[in-house]
């Protein structure tokens, strides 16, 4: 089924209701939606020779014409490549490239200098008269084009932390599992909602959107077009029942920047990385019962586990304390294990590599048959990320593989000292890495941002507090302060870039 088949469903069902907002400002009704998606869309075809299953990248900040022009691509069966747009032009023409992509648009269409874009690559500016022309075409819309099971339909190339990107294949099939597990195992949606676009629409923010369509609500794009803590309040204060996608990283900001009265937020899915569980207490004091937790990634988009609100928010249950620092349960769609190296499962509460399958695991990664092989094995998805389960289903996360610290033959989790140094009432942020020893073959690193505003911090008072809270053996031998912490547009900490730091002894900026 074309996912696109939802926002024509709900244009006919609820034409006047309204859709796109610029801050607080509407832009389109569900009618006006759908018919401008139909008008580009047939200008892509017509004009740019789209076909179905051509691929149509997206380069530019979040803007409402965001989604006009995924649904676009949709209408006439092609496949949309979302590209971060904090990448550099060259980076972006590459995945272009890699993606074969037959049109690719930006603000002003003019991004890219000639003969930087692949052959037969054009593009197309949203702020030009071209685009401007195919709104005001915007009146009829008939249905869009059928896709066959298993069509592809959202490239999405990974961060490229340790190489070049990969594309990930995801399936008009794998956003429909997706978006059909978020009611029962995230949070509820109503047309009454408005999902706002504060994280960048190449990534999680942007996928959220099919669910919201389904439903009928409201789509609000900052005016700012991107992450600012007062915008998002003053919004949520203007337009009632926000839900947004938010990263750790911007959780902390807005717990930080949080204004003396709290209304209008209904929902705040953090995901992109496990948000540290004294974190996510001062974020319920900060903010109320508004934080739901979900842990995928773009090979299961956002659909491996999830932990609901109430399950948050419940400080009575016996065993919440363990719970928060989990990422929940596995989701209605999927199947979730903790395998040894030879696949076998391990006993509840010990350590593997977190593996899943159900109908959002992707096909595998564009051109790339050996990392496809690689990455799945019959089907299960090897993640990567090491964790365990608990007794009750509950999947707590500990790290990457690629991140586990082996110091004298013992293996360290660097998640495990984080939480421990997260809980000092000075630190703000912390990431704990390894470093080459000479004898030991790996020690502790801690990389640490001290709170605003708290007291003045040294290696003395860590040491001290770590050596209450955790073996000795865990404990960082090297503790280094710096402003801030390396992260990727997506707030993801860009460990690579520390244990860099950590091996040259280089000071921390």
């Amino acid at each position: 089924m074309n996912v696109a088949n939802w926002l024509h469903a709900r244009a006919l069902q609820t034409p006047a209701a309204p859709a796109l907002f610029h801050g607080a400002e509407c832009r389109a009704d569900y009618r006006q939606f759908a018919a401008r998606a139909a008008a580009l869309g047939a200008a892509m075809a017509s004009r740019h020779g789209v076909r179905a299953g051509d691929r149509v990248a997206l380069y530019m900040p979040n803007r409402v014409e965001y989604l006009v022009a995924m649904y676009a691509a949709w209408w006439v069966g092609a496949v949309i490549v979302p590209i971060n747009y904090k990448l550099h032009v060259k980076e972006a023409a590459w995945i272009a490239a890699d993606a074969q992509a037959a049109l690719l648009v930006t603000d002003g269409g003019s991004q890219f200098e000639p003969g930087l874009l692949p052959e037969g690559c054009r593009e197309l500016g949203v702020d030009t008269g071209e685009f401007e022309a195919a709104m005001r075409a915007a009146d009829a819309f008939g249905a869009p084009a059928p896709v066959g099971p298993g069509a592809l339909a959202w490239l999405f190339y990974t961060s490229g932390t340790t190489g070049r990107p990969k594309g990930v294949m995801l399936s008009h099939d794998n956003l429909v599992a997706m978006a059909l597990c978020y009611p029962y195992d995230v949070d509820s949606v109503s047309a009454a909602d408005a999902w706002l676009y504060a994280a960048p629409m190449s990534h999680g923010a942007g996928l959220y959107n099919f669910m919201f369509v389904r439903a009928g609500a409201r789509h609000v794009v900052p005016a700012s077009r991107g992450f600012d803590s007062t915008e998002i309040f003053d919004l949520a204060r203007q337009l009632r029942d926000i839900c947004l996608f938010a990263a750790p990283t911007m959780i902390k900001r807005m717990v930080r920047e949080t204004p003396a009265r709290v209304t209008g937020l209904r929902t705040i899915v953090c995901g992109g990385a496990p948000l540290y569980a004294a974190d996510l207490v001062q974020a319920l004091d900060a903010l109320g019962p508004v934080l739901a937790q979900i842990y995928g990634q773009g090979e299961s988009p956002m659909t491996i586990t999830a932990m609901r609100k109430d399950a948050i928010a419940d400080r009575g249950q016996p065993r919440w304390a363990e719970r928060i620092a989990s990422v929940g349960t596995a989701q209605s769609c999927m199947e979730v294990r903790v395998v040894d190296a030879s696949f076998n499962d391990l006993p509840a509460g010990e350590c593997g590599e977190v593996v899943a399958r159900g109908p959002a695991v992707m096909s595998g990664y564009w051109r790339n048959e050996a990392a496809s092989r690689q990455a799945l094995a019959d089907g299960w998805l090897r993640t990567g990320d090491i964790g365990f389960l608990s007794d009750d289903g509950f999947l707590t996360l500990t790290d990457r593989s690629k991140d586990v610290i082996i110091s004298g033959g013992t293996n360290i989790y660097p998640r495990e000292v984080e939480e421990v140094i997260a809980r000092h009432p000075d630190v703000f942020e912390v990431a704990v890495v390894g470093a080459p020893h000479p004898e030991w073959g790996e020690e502790v690193v801690a990389f640490v941002v001290a709170r605003p505003g708290g007291k003045p911090l040294d290696a003395a008072a860590l040491e001290a507090w770590c050596r209450a809270e955790m073996a000795s053996f865990k404990k960082p031998r090297r503790y280094e302060f710096c402003a801030d912490l390396p992260k990727n547009s997506y707030g993801k900490i860009l460990k690579t870039d520390l244990r860099a730091r950590a091996k040259s002894g280089a000071p921390a900026v």
